[in-house]
């Protein structure tokens, strides 16, 4: 039972961290997107490495088998989102991208047991439409044209690889040993290509201090501290709290201002709390993955076989993802 609740602690933290992100995400709208991401990885990595180090542990190397499933979650559930969230929004509104995203959840609630060979969960099944559902309202749905819903709906799958991709090497390595690894190939990957696409630009002092927050919480932090709750609590059960990132978002919107907390938004907010409430609930043993070995506890609680999203995500958006946006807000990568 603690195991599980440090898990979802873990959880809502993390996707608490991420939704609540959104306005610092919004300070480097004019910043090069590739660079801004290998800068932010670079750091985020180095601050993971920092905590294993610093508590006596090692990097454990990934084995052969590990690097595809690090390269695909790097490619699909962190570049690959982002560059879908970017040209989503060319043919579809915030709100409509923003309202399929809100479908991870589902997928994750769906397609991770059957991933781990069992049936899904109806009760995790049920959560999870309470909290889509909660997202569209919160979101306030759109429309699109042209490939629009196609790269919505990638963006979505992209969310959902950000977990799916993860669950075995998170049991085999630990979350920060994940996070870590996928921070420096996602840097390594964004320098190379943002070197050719966008350049390199020294940032401003503001867009400095919010590469520095999301490397150093919404990465490091939120990263470990989603990853650790995927260990605990199995991809399905930790993909309902996913759904408090937009209600974290519309928080953050509401206390500094740019948004009004309306009947809808509340709504939303509740339908979202009850979907987790379900979903999170477990009757007869917990088939949840593995405690990772060597884990401990997540960073700021207890790190997690070695780690410190999703997340940090993550997500963990990235971010962790874009449904953290309330109605009407321009979407911005929070993995970006």
């Amino acid at each position: 039972m603690n195991r599980v609740r440090a898990g979802i602690a873990s959880g809502v933290s993390g996707s608490l961290i991420v939704g609540a992100s959104v306005p610092v995400t919004g300070m480097l709208q004019g910043y090069p997107l590739l660079t801004g991401q290998a800068m932010r990885y670079a750091l985020g990595g180095l601050v993971l490495l920092g905590w294993t180090l610093a508590r006596g542990g090692r990097l454990p190397v990934p084995r052969r088998g590990d690097w595809l499933a690090l390269a695909a979650l790097v490619g699909f559930g962190m570049l690959g989102f982002n560059a879908c969230v970017l040209y989503a929004q060319r043919y579809a509104e915030p709100g409509f991208v923003a309202a399929v995203l809100g479908a991870s959840p589902l997928v994750l609630a769906l397609v991770a047991p059957l991933v781990a060979g069992r049936r899904p969960a109806l009760g995790t099944v049920v959560g999870a439409v309470f909290v889509v559902t909660g997202v569209v309202v919160l979101s306030g749905g759109g429309s699109w044209h042209g490939p629009g819903l196609v790269l919505a709906v990638l963006t979505m799958l992209g969310e959902a690889a950000f977990t799916l991709f993860a669950v075995g090497v998170v049991r085999r390595l630990g979350g920060v040993a994940v996070a870590t690894w996928c921070c420096f190939l996602a840097a390594g990957a964004g320098a190379v290509l943002g070197t050719f696409v966008g350049g390199w630009q020294v940032p401003t002092p503001r867009e400095g201090v919010a590469l520095g927050v999301l490397a150093v919480v919404v990465t490091a932090v939120a990263f470990g501290l989603w990853y650790f709750a995927v260990a605990q609590l199995s991809a399905d059960r930790a993909g309902v709290l996913i759904g408090l990132m937009p209600v974290a978002g519309l928080v953050a919107s509401v206390v500094l201002g740019a948004q009004e907390l309306t009947v809808v938004g509340l709504a939303g907010a509740l339908a979202v709390a009850a979907g987790c409430v379900i979903g999170l609930r477990r009757s007869g043993p917990d088939p949840g993955a593995a405690e990772p070995a060597g884990a401990a506890e997540p960073a700021g609680a207890a790190e997690p076989g070695g780690a410190a999203e999703p997340g940090g995500a993550a997500s963990l958006t990235e971010q962790p993802p874009i449904s953290s946006l309330p109605e009407g807000a321009d979407i911005a990568a929070v993995r970006s």
